[in-house]
């Protein structure tokens, strides 16, 4: 080292500003890296926020409950004639009926397609509360 004693001066100067630096510069990693952890704690929490949002927003309402004793609401029977005229038979037996015996009221040929088009349809209704299915492939309209 020089021997200038102002040169020495400077030179211990610089390198205790040197560790300072360094040190604060350690100070300020380590301060990033737990700022950095957190944040990305936020941006998934964030996430996950807006992700049930979503998800609770797509939930469909549930139905109202039912007092004792009322009745079920009624569905519109579908538009197609033959749903009609599968009511007007089942009002008329007055008793539960097979999709083989529907055709045979309606004048159907019994095939397959036949029965298997009119069941499909007793099903429908069933799914939409006009009609019942007391047993497996008998089907009625519900008592009042």
């Amino acid at each position: 080292m020089s021997e200038i004693p102002q040169v020495e001066a400077v030179l211990a100067y610089i390198e205790a500003r040197e560790n300072e630096v360094a040190e604060q510069t350690g100070q300020l990693r380590d301060h990033i890296a737990e700022l950095t952890t957190r944040l990305d704690e936020f941006d998934t929490e964030s996430e996950n926020l807006q992700i049930t949002r979503k998800t609770l927003h797509n939930i469909p309402a549930p139905a109202p409950a039912q007092a004792p004793g009322d009745e079920p609401p009624r569905t519109q029977i579908p538009q197609h004639p033959a749903y009609r005229q599968i009511l007007m038979v089942l009002t008329d037996t007055g008793h539960p009926m097979r999709a083989r015996d529907i055709c045979e009221a309606l004048d159907l040929p019994i095939l397959p397609k036949n029965t298997e088009g009119i069941r499909s349809k007793l099903k429908r209704l069933v799914i939409r509360g006009i009609l019942t299915e007391p047993e497996p492939g008998s089907f009625t309209q519900p008592r009042p």
